[in-house]
């Protein structure tokens, strides 16, 4: 899916530059064959690549570059530009690449270039004759994909307990609740594709246990399926209000992709609705159904929105932000009932509904792992390598819990992209890469014309630093403990976010070298 402008701007890059126009660093967006091209200089070197960003569109001329490869300014996707290939997610695809020509100091784009060839693994017989992922969400599908663009033949199986393919989960809450987002935009690949690419996804399949000494998963119909390395990644589930009516059909959770349809189908009915929970998927789920005209209520727990996480400015913020718009909260409180007509409060307020939204948080989905006796904390425990504590069994996604490279501590992430990087990490790592985890965690929520991006992991965090202005929406807010940056949140500052990011990702390669250093001075003050 994508998002990008058909528009052509800049010059025509097939009748050539002043080499002297781009110098070292410049991107410079321009157009050849009537497609749009991003034409960059490098180390002395030139490489000319699609203009947007194959996840949604995204202009990668806001970008930023590293080393030889480029960062989205949108959602942080990251491109290599030598051979166009996606480094890691959210994107998919890779970006189209032309050859580029110099001479006598002017610059040609020129042909465009086959895609590279999926590479050869050397040594076959040291990978997995077999992989099984179960779970059909970021992490599961992010991990097939990675597996078969390393160049793995053998056989893929990825097990999903929904009824739907793997989905643009992030979009459920967002454009296409809100009825701007076309139904064929959300699955994140067609049955097509998979068939193409020999990576067998069975729907319906719920896995109910591990035998993880015969190297099974045993389904929900008893049949069983054999394993060499096995992938968890069962995601989360909506945590279920226990109150009367919870069940009613207008009362609706949002999680999967079929969840959405059948909440977008009341709401085109729906005239007021009442959405409890003012997370972040409360919040974009009353954004959406605010562009459909529906009058909306957020009741919530907390006093200020979003304050343990984003904090009390953004959280005042936002919630003029949803008034301005026509929401109505009721905050400090929760709710006790819910009939066919209305929602009574805790304090014994009621408010008439047609629908109903429940969004109070989900659960990581540990019962497999737990059942089959991996150790467990607060989620699936797992190495920098997302290996469990059993042979030949990795988890990513909501469920694992990893050590955070820049902090040291471990931590457990409930957000699409980190889900979607720690598969394709998972899947390398299936082929003998041992590769460590090292992603900052990345995650933004939109709501109306408003972006929010957030890089880091700023929990528990003990003072923030707004920078810049929040009411005209261009800030930065920082996220410290003791001291130390943890994360920061941005409003329309893009490249400050791509950097921001790069900055914890070399603050944690120090921290790292510094604790080697550390441990070997150790070793040899005892020795």
């Amino acid at each position: 899916m994508t998002n990008e402008t058909s528009a052509l701007s800049g010059p025509d890059l097939s009748l050539g530059i002043p080499l002297s126009s781009l110098p070292e660093g410049a991107m410079l967006q321009g157009h050849a064959g009537g497609e749009a091209i991003l034409l960059v200089r490098r180390a002395d070197r030139l490489f000319a690549v699609g203009a947007f960003c194959t996840h949604y569109g995204a202009p990668l001329s806001g970008g930023l570059l590293v080393n030889e490869t480029i960062r989205c300014p949108w959602h942080h996707a990251c491109f290599d530009l030598r051979t166009g290939n996606v480094i890691r997610a959210p994107a998919r695809d890779p970006l189209a690449r032309w050859r580029v020509e110099e001479a006598r100091g002017i610059v040609y784009v020129r042909e465009k270039l086959d895609e590279p060839v999926t590479p050869v693994l050397a040594d076959r017989n040291s990978v997995p004759a077999t992989v099984v992922i179960v779970g059909g969400g970021a992490a599961g599908n992010a991990a097939a994909e990675t597996l078969r663009r390393e160049g793995y033949a053998g056989r893929i199986t990825l097990l999903s307990a929904d009824d739907a393919l793997p989905c643009d989960r992030p979009n459920l809450s967002k454009n296409y609740l809100a009825g701007t987002a076309p139904e064929d935009w959300i699955p994140l690949r067609s049955i097509e594709f998979y068939q193409e690419h020999e990576i067998d996804v069975r729907l319906n399949a719920p896995v109910i246990a591990l035998d993880l000494v015969a190297q099974q998963v045993i389904l929900a119909d008893s049949s069983r399926l054999s394993y060499d390395a096995l992938l968890l990644a069962t995601g989360a589930q909506p945590v279920h209000l226990d109150i009367p009516g919870a069940s009613l059909p207008h009362v609706h959770y949002l999680r999967s992709f079929t969840d959405s349809r059948n909440l977008v189908e009341t709401a085109k009915a729906a005239k007021r609705a009442v959405v409890i929970g003012a997370s972040f998927i409360g919040l974009e789920v009353a954004s959406s159904l605010r562009a459909r005209e529906i009058d909306v209520h957020v009741i919530g727990r907390e006093t200020t929105l979003m304050e343990t996480v984003l904090g009390p400015q953004i959280g005042r913020f936002l919630q003029t932000l949803h008034e301005g718009h026509g929401v109505t909260f009721h905050l400090g409180t929760t709710a006790a009932e819910i009939d066919s007509v209305q929602v009574t409060l805790a304090n014994g307020v009621t408010i008439e509904a047609d629908m109903v939204v429940i969004g109070v948080g989900v659960r990581a989905e540990t019962t497999l792992a737990e059942k089959a006796g991996l150790t467990m904390d607060r989620g699936v425990s797992v190495n920098e390598y997302l290996e469990t504590s059993a042979p030949n069994v990795f988890a990513a996604g909501d469920i694992a819990r990893w050590p955070d490279p820049f902090t040291g501590e471990r931590i457990r992430v409930e957000h699409f992209v980190v889900a979607e990087r720690q598969g394709e990490t998972a899947a390398r790592n299936i082929l003998g890469r041992h590769e460590r985890f090292a992603t900052i965690p990345f995650f933004w929520t939109e709501q109306y014309d408003l972006g929010i991006a957030y890089v880091g992991h700023g929990a528990d965090w003990d003072e923030i630093l707004v920078e810049g202005d929040l009411e005209a929406r261009n800030c930065s807010v920082i996220y410290r403990r003791g001291g130390t940056k943890m994360a920061v949140a941005l409003l329309h500052r893009d490249l400050d976010g791509l950097r921001a990011e790069l900055e914890f990702e070399r603050s944690a390669v120090r921290q790292k070298k510094e604790n080697v250093v550390g441990a070997r001075t150790l070793l040899s003050s005892k020795d």
